[in-house]
């Protein structure tokens, strides 16, 4: 018995991929539920009625979308490019924290219509920024990006920190360490009324459209994939490798400062350690379930979403651990990872 690499990929085993991941992650799942001594099916019922069963629910449901699409998005536009970003969680708080401290002490006297573009642009720079130097250590004296990118995201947050408890600090939060909050008029409109869902959402989709349209339809979006399958015939090909995987480090990691941006301007309005439940590490698991396609983020960061949320639910209703969501999330990916490599290789006897 042999592996081979197929000359081509099926379209339907492309597509059934991801659902025979998820199908796969949500047995074993269920496996550890009844383990716990609750009712499998019942479990997975509380599941879906705590992430789409009311209004509240819906919403939820959707506003931790929002980040997880930002972030997925980050990770799948930059290991397209074989650019290993694994840093997406120090982007989203450094790009937070700018988008506090800016709004507190730079333009707080603006108008709703100038403040909002300005902050989401001093976040999504924030990200860039911290992206750029392990890529700049990787051009010029190849040092790994996965190890830098990686440490950084305890630098960025130990920075924060720092902030919060120092310059940045609240001084209305009564010795609760968090940033000043951002003005009111800096805050994301809301999309449904009395809830926590707000305009981030519409941006998140309309980004997803826009990654997949420069991707496909673009040079850029074809010099970015041949960097990934194979560099050195990109180079000899003419790609100026360098400058596109500078171009692809700017906006991974702006789309992840985004996230940190759209998660005060919509949801928290201050900056706490505690802002991001994983978001940069889950967008990772929901680029691969999305095989890296943009459009596929969205569907992977409902499904995360999902998951968080109904599974919190489910824990409340049969006093079942909540933390199933996590092992449900990490069976994905590690799910989805094999399931990719039987889309590239056919076993030969």
């Amino acid at each position: 018995m042999r592996f081979e690499r197929r000359d081509h990929r099926p379209l339907a085993l492309v597509i059934a991929t991801p659902l025979i991941a998820v199908a796969v992650a949500l047995g074993l799942a269920g496996g550890l539920i009844a383990l716990a001594g609750a009712p499998v099916l019942e479990a997975f019922g509380k599941i879906v009625t705590g992430a789409f069963g009311s209004r509240l629910a819906l919403t939820e449901t959707l506003t931790r979308a929002i980040p997880l699409t930002l972030t997925g998005l980050a990770a799948a536009v930059a290991f397209r490019a074989r650019l290993w970003n694994i840093g997406a969680e120090g982007q989203l708080y450094l790009g937070a924290i700018t988008v506090a401290g800016v709004s507190a002490h730079l333009l707080g006297g603006l108008p709703a219509v100038v403040q909002i573009p300005l902050l989401l642009i001093c976040g999504a720079a924030a990200g860039m920024v911290l992206l750029l130097i392990p890529l700049w250590l990787r051009l010029r004296f190849q040092v790994d990006e996965v190890v830098t990118t990686l440490l950084l995201n305890f630098v960025a947050i130990l920075f924060v920190s720092m902030l919060i408890d120092g310059f940045l600090k609240d001084p209305m939060a009564f010795g609760w360490p968090q940033s000043v909050p951002v003005t009111s008029e800096a805050m994301l409109p809301k999309l449904v009324a009395r809830s926590r869902l707000h305009w981030g959402l519409v941006l998140a989709l309309v980004l997803a459209v826009a990654v997949h349209l420069v991707q496909s339809r673009t040079r850029f979006g074809l010099q970015s994939r041949a960097a990934g399958l194979n560099p050195a015939g990109a180079v000899f090909a003419g790609v100026p490798l360098g400058r596109t995987l500078v171009l692809v480090a700017m906006i991974s990691g702006g789309l992840a400062g985004l996230a940190g941006a759209v998660e005060v301007m919509g949801v928290m309005s201050y900056v706490t350690t505690e802002l991001s439940s994983g978001y940069g590490y889950s967008g990772i698991v929901v680029a691969m379930l999305a095989n890296l396609h943009p459009l596929g983020v969205v569907l992977a960061a409902l499904f995360t979403a999902a998951m968080f949320v109904g599974a919190d639910a489910m824990g409340r209703s049969m006093n079942v651990p909540s933390y199933i969501a996590d092992v449900t999330v990490a069976l994905s990916l590690l799910s989805m990872l094999v399931a990719i490599f039987f889309t590239q290789y056919r076993i030969r006897r």
